[in-house]
């Protein structure tokens, strides 16, 4: 145990992977509040139409995450390859299944008298209904987001394996980039389509096409304004695991060898 935990490389995935995860999972559960992008920057309110349907940037709070889940998915890519990406991916989506399970069966606990009415003077009548409406998210849209996010995770991997094996090690932002940009393209509008379509609340084409497309472009943003930090990051790995271990795991990535 002490061989394989002294290994860098080794130490380096425990550590991505534990940020790949934590981030995954706290980004579904955060991600049942709705907030005002332009209130929560002070701008003045953007308003978009897209085939008829109008709104403003309103967003789920898990995109303060998903652009950082984008990063470690591209940072697990280069240096343990598609397998480590399925593995953590997979990880992650039976952790976050796990984790709805536990709040579904600590929903369904009696709650004590007293605790129902704890924080009445701060607004919250019932502590038993808020807990249940804020972490009881709609079946749908579970479903929705670990579908949407797996079949994004193994596509990111796919896409970036390709460029990779086009361009060469060359030019990181062009595959995390193009990786994001078509995963992203998939994820977004698959998790609409089964919370919002087919989930009870069917949602007409043209709205579903219109938010997707909303979404969308925002995390496509967010990958191209990320790729500094993506470079930062890739700086500090090298020179933690340094130049021949770097290339090895970089190595291996691609052709699965030494």
């Amino acid at each position: 145990m002490k061989v394989l935990l002294d290994n860098r490389g080794t130490r380096l995935f425990i550590i991505l992977g534990g940020f790949f995860v934590a981030n995954a999972l706290v980004a579904e559960f955060i991600g049942v509040k709705i907030f005002q992008l332009e209130d929560t920057m002070n701008w003045d309110t953007f308003h978009w139409s897209i085939l008829g349907i109008e709104g403003t940037l309103q967003f789920s709070a898990g995109v303060l995450l998903w652009p950082i889940v984008f990063i470690m998915t591209d940072l697990i890519n280069e240096y343990y390859g598609q397998r480590g990406v399925r593995l953590l991916s997979y990880t992650a989506a039976g952790l976050i299944g796990y984790a709805f399970i536990m709040i579904y069966l600590a929903i369904q606990l009696a709650p004590a008298d007293w605790w129902v009415g704890i924080n009445e003077e701060n607004g919250v009548p019932n502590m038993n209904a808020a807990f249940a409406n804020v972490y009881g998210q709609s079946n749908w849209i579970i479903v929705g987001s670990l579908v949407a996010f797996l079949i994004g995770q193994v596509v990111d991997a796919w896409v970036f394996h390709r460029v990779r094996r086009w361009l060469g090690e060359k030019q990181i932002w062009v595959r995390a980039t193009l990786s994001t940009i078509v995963s992203q393209f998939i994820d977004s509008f698959i998790v609409l389509y089964i919370a919002f379509v087919l989930g009870p609340q069917q949602w007409p084409l043209d709205r579903f096409f219109a938010i997707g497309t909303v979404n969308y472009s925002y995390k496509v943003l967010m990958a191209i304004l990320l790729i500094p930090v993506l470079y930062l990051v890739h700086y500090f790995i090298d020179r933690y695991l340094g130049v021949k271990l770097s290339a090895r795991l970089r190595r291996e990535a691609v052709f699965g060898q030494a």
